[in-house]
């Protein structure tokens, strides 16, 4: 029971995650776009891997 918890937080904060750096990369908010586009390039990636790792290991638990 545990486990499908912690499999949902992950995809949680990664979707959260890949949203706020959306955001960053379309709008400029809010960490301030330009100067960090390499970094939320990076962020989503990490999300987006994070959030299918999180989906994968929920569908093994279920």
């Amino acid at each position: 029971m545990m486990q499908k918890w912690m499999c949902l937080g992950a995809m949680i904060v990664a979707g959260l995650t890949l949203i706020l750096c959306l955001m960053d990369l379309i709008i400029g908010k809010p960490f301030g776009g330009g100067p960090y586009m390499v970094a939320d390039i990076g962020a989503i990636l990490a999300a987006g891997t994070t959030a299918y790792l999180g989906f994968n290991a929920w569908q093994d638990v279920k």
